[in-house]
C-alpha cells in the first residue's frame, strides 16, 4: 500500500510539472502550488519549505534589472556588445559566444541575448559565415552564463541550498572556468559544422527564390556595418548600466571576502551576514539608486519586460520547488535515503538528473531546487556544483524562446529544427558543452575545498 501511495504522489508531481510546462509562464508555478495542495490535503504530507529567500533574491535582482531597462541601460550594454561583435566579423563564431556569456553573467539573465541575436545574424550573414555556427554557440553560452552569474535566478536558488562554508566564491571558482573552457570547445566544433554559407544548397535556393539576400561584397558589408551602429540614448542609460554592474561587483566582492560582511547573530548562530540577504540588500539598493539618479517613474519600472519575466520566474520557482520539497521531505526514508546510497555508487546520476529535469521544465531554477538537495545528501558541495553546470540541458528540446527566435531569425535556413524533437541545430553544441563543463568542473572541484 505504501508503494502505491508513493507512486501516486510521484505521478502528481510529474503531471503538475507537465501541465505547468504546457500552460507556460507563471502557470508552471501555479500548477506546482496546486500539486503541493494535493500532496498535503490528499495524502497528508507535511508542507515542505517554500524557497522564500530564493524568491526574494529574484525579485531584488529583477527590480534592479528592470530599473536599468527603464533607463535604457540594457540598450547601452547591447550597444557595447554589438560593437565588439561587429569588429570581429570573421571570428564571430568565437567572439559572439564569449560576448553573450559575459553579458549574461553580468546581468544575471539570458534575456539580454535576444537583443544580440539580430547583430550576430546580420554580422555573420554579411561576412559570409554560416549563421548557424555563432547563433547556436551563443545560445548555449547564454545558458552557461546563468551558472556563472552571481545574480541569476538559478544562483539564487542554489545559494540557499548550500552549507554556509561553501561560499559564492567557491561556486564561481568552479563554474566560471568550466564555462569558459566549454565555450572554447563549442566554438571550435561549431566553426566546422555544416557547409560554408556560399556553398550551402538551402541558402542558395533561398537566394534564388528571393527569400534572403546574397552575401554582400566586402565593401558593401563594411558600409552596412557602419550604418547599423550608433543609436542615441538618454544620458542616464550608461549610468544605470554601470550602477547595476557595480552592484554585481559588490555582491561578488562580499562573496569573496567574508570579513567585509557585518557579523550578525541570528538565533544562537553568530557569523557573517548570509549571502542571500546581502544580494537582496545590495540589489534593492541599486534599483533605488537607478530610479532616483535617473528620475524614473517607479510605475514605468514595473511595466518593463524584464520585471514581467522575473516575476514569472519567481512564481515558477516558488511553486515547483515547494512541491518538490514537499514530496522529497515526505518520503525521505522510503525514496531519498535509498537514492542517496545509489548516488554514492553512481555520482554521474546527479548530472543526468540536472540535465533531464532542466530539459523537461526549461527552468534552471526548478531543476536546481529539485535535484541539488538529492545530490548534496550524497556528494560534496564542490562535486554537486561541478555537475550543476549540467543545466546546459535547457536546450534539450526546442521549446526555449532563444532557440525558436534563432531559427526564425536565420533567414538563410542554416539554423533549423527537425521532425525529431531531440535532434536540432542546438543538439551538438549542447552535448559538447555538457560533457566539457562537467569534466572541467570536476577537475576544478578537486582544487576547491
Amino acid at each position: 500500500m505504501e508503494l502505491w501511495k508513493i507512486i501516486l504522489e510521484a505521478a502528481i508531481v510529474l503531471v503538475a510539472i507537465g501541465l505547468g510546462v504546457r500552460t507556460g509562464g507563471m502557470g508552471l508555478g501555479l500548477w506546482g502550488v496546486f500539486g503541493t495542495g494535493l500532496l498535503v490535503f490528499g495524502f497528508g504530507l507535511a508542507p515542505g519549505s517554500p524557497p522564500v529567500s530564493a524568491f526574494f533574491i529574484i525579485i531584488a535582482v529583477i527590480s534592479a534589472s528592470a530599473a536599468m531597462q527603464s533607463a535604457r541601460g540594457i540598450d547601452y550594454l547591447v550597444g557595447i556588445a554589438s560593437k565588439i561583435i561587429r569588429r570581429n566579423p570573421e571570428r564571430i563564431t568565437y567572439v559572439a559566444p564569449f560576448v553573450t556569456f559575459v553579458f549574461t553573467m553580468g546581468s544575471g539573465t539570458s534575456n539580454i541575448f535576444f537583443a544580440l541575436m539580430p547583430v550576430i545574424y546580420e554580422t555573420s550573414h554579411r561576412s559570409g559565415v554560416r549563421p548557424e555556427r555563432p547563433l547556436t554557440a551563443s545560445t548555449v553560452a547564454s545558458g552557461l552564463g546563468i551558472t556563472a552569474s552571481p545574480v541569476s535566478a538559478a544562483m539564487a536558488a542554489y545559494l540557499t541550498l548550500l552549507p554556509a562554508d561553501f561560499t559564492l566564491a567557491k561556486i564561481l571558482a568552479i563554474t566560471v572556468p568550466a564555462a569558459i573552457v566549454s565555450i572554447v570547445a563549442v566554438a571550435l566544433i561549431q566553426s566546422r559544422v555544416g557547409k560554408d554559407l556560399k556553398d550551402d544548397p538551402e541558402f542558395l535556393r533561398r537566394v534564388e527564390a528571393g527569400i534572403v539576400e546574397p552575401i554582400p561584397a566586402r565593401a558593401d558589408a563594411d558600409a552596412q556595418q557602419r550604418d547599423g551602429q550608433g543609436q542615441a540614448l538618454p544620458a542616464g542609460a550608461a549610468r544605470s548600466a554601470w550602477l547595476f554592474l557595480a552592484g554585481v561587483a559588490v555582491v561578488v566582492l562580499l562573496g569573496l571576502f567574508d570579513g567585509l560582511r557585518p557579523v550578525v547573530t541570528i538565533g544562537e548562530k553568530t557569523g557573517p551576514l548570509d549571502m542571500s540577504t546581502v544580494i537582496q540588500l545590495v540589489m534593492f539598493t541599486v534599483a533605488l539608486l537607478i530610479i532616483l539618479l535617473n528620475k524614473l517613474d517607479p510605475a514605468d519600472v514595473i511595466k518593463q519586460p524584464l520585471m514581467t519575466a522575473g516575476l514569472v520566474a519567481a512564481i515558477a520557482l516558488f511553486g515547483i520547488a515547494w512541491m518538490a520539497d514537499t514530496f522529497i521531505s515526505g518520503n525521505q526514508t522510503t525514496i531519498i535515503d535509498p537514492l542517496t546510497e545509489m548516488i554514492k555508487d553512481h555520482p554521474y546520476l546527479v548530472a543526468v538528473g540536472f540535465f533531464l529535469v532542466v530539459g523537461l521544465t526549461t527552468s534552471q531554477s526548478t531543476a536546481t531546487r529539485t535535484i541539488a538537495p538529492i545530490g548534496l545528501s550524497a556528494l560534496s558541495p564542490a562535486v554537486v556544483t561541478a555537475m550543476w553546470t549540467s543545466l546546459t540541458g535547457v536546450w534539450l528540446f526546442p521549446a526555449n524562446g532563444s532557440q525558436i527566435a534563432a531559427v526564425e531569425l536565420d533567414k538563410t535556413g542554416s539554423t533549423r529544427l527537425s521532425k525529431f524533437p531531440l535532434y536540432h541545430s542546438f543538439t551538438l553544441p549542447m552535448l559538447v558543452s555538457w560533457v566539457v563543463s562537467v569534466g572541467v568542473g570536476l577537475l576544478m572541484a578537486t582544487l576547491v575545498s
